[in-house]
């Protein structure tokens, strides 16, 4: 393997461990700054079933979407963690990544997938396969506990390392990060990296494994399908195309184990309105009323493309009844 500039950070427990805060004690792992395909594992380059993999996956860049710039991708294995530099290594570090991110032989855990997905769509042509959003499993492990859905009641990354149910853990440098991004947009264009941004980047990877580990014992089979689906369903969200997402690959079917238990479970859908230029205010409303309203009526999930874009477009994901509910709701604002 090529060198690279490298740092060291706890690594996540296994998943028996109990994470405790300032007493855990955790094992150093290296953190390889990648701007040459050679310096990533063969394994993640080269997909096969032969050799299936799970990984922790998170993107950086300024105004991440489909307009902005994808400047650090991370991938936490194990043994490593791989901060992939689109900045000094260019199309070329990142489309050699392109066969593992569009693979289902290498499942990649990632906290809200929906705008890195877009921002390796428009700017690299690749199309995120395969993820599970701990966003969404969070959502429906509640669910799954007999939990009432609130409207937009998505945990934050920081909200779920806090959670002692599956981190337990603060993360005050994420807000750091935040003000001196806040500050300085292009924070993630500076070369070379500082300790600062080798550390905040590797921190937004380097639990992922562990709570996916602790995540999916918790859900059951049903539930574990409706990940997949809607994690397939995000990844496609805000990569709106004009041949219906007919490009990208088939969504999980449902497994023999559930259909056989004889209750099956409803289609899951993605949904796009076109919104009339002029009319986005209807569907909001005064502070946000009018779409809030929408979402308590329906058990569907519903993204404005806001001011990252597309700004004239309202997407809705969730269960084909409670979708076409949704989409009938919003059409009869946008005719008022």
């Amino acid at each position: 393997m090529a060198s690279s500039q490298q740092t060291h950070i706890p690594l996540p427990p296994d998943p028996g461990d109990k994470v405790g805060g300032d007493e855990a004690n955790f094992s150093s792992v290296p953190i390889h700054v990648v701007t040459n395909p050679s310096q990533l594992p063969v394994e993640f380059l080269e997909p096969s079933p032969e050799s299936q993999l799970v990984i922790g996956f998170d993107c950086e860049g300024v105004d991440l979407c489909r307009h902005g710039t994808l400047c650090i991708m991370q991938l936490a294995f194990p043994d490593a963690i791989y901060l992939v530099d689109a900045i000094q290594g260019g199309e070329t570090v990142i489309e050699a990544c392109k066969p593992a991110l569009e693979s289902s032989y290498i499942t990649k855990v990632i906290h809200d997938c929906k705008r890195d997905s877009e921002a390796l769509y428009f700017q690299f042509g690749i199309k995120l396969h395969n993820v599970v959003d701990t966003q969404i499993a969070y959502s429906l492990i509640s669910e799954q506990e007999g939990r009432a859905r609130v409207p937009d009641d998505y945990i934050s990354f920081v909200g779920l390392l806090a959670d002692p149910r599956y981190c337990g853990i603060s993360y005050d440098e994420k807000e750091e990060v935040r003000v001196l991004l806040r500050q300085d947009p292009k924070y993630w264009t500076y070369r070379p990296l500082s300790e600062q941004m080798i550390r905040a980047a590797a921190d937004d990877v380097r639990f992922l494994l562990f709570i996916y580990h602790k995540m999916v014992q918790k859900l059951n089979d049903k539930s574990l399908w409706r990940l997949a689906v809607r994690g397939a369903l995000y990844c496609r969200c805000f990569c709106i195309n004009d041949n219906d997402f007919a490009d990208w690959p088939p969504l999980p079917p449902i497994p023999e184990n559930i259909a056989a238990d004889g209750c099956m479970p409803e289609e899951e859908v993605l949904s796009v309105i076109d919104v009339p230029s002029g009319k986005m205010g209807r569907v909001i409303g005064r502070r946000g009323a009018s779409i809030l309203s929408i979402k308590e009526s329906c058990n569907a999930e519903i993204f404005i493309g806001g001011a990252k874009g597309p700004a004239d477009k309202v997407f809705i994901i969730g269960p084909v009844k409670q979708a076409r509910k949704a989409e009938a709701i919003l059409r009869g604002k946008l005719d008022f």
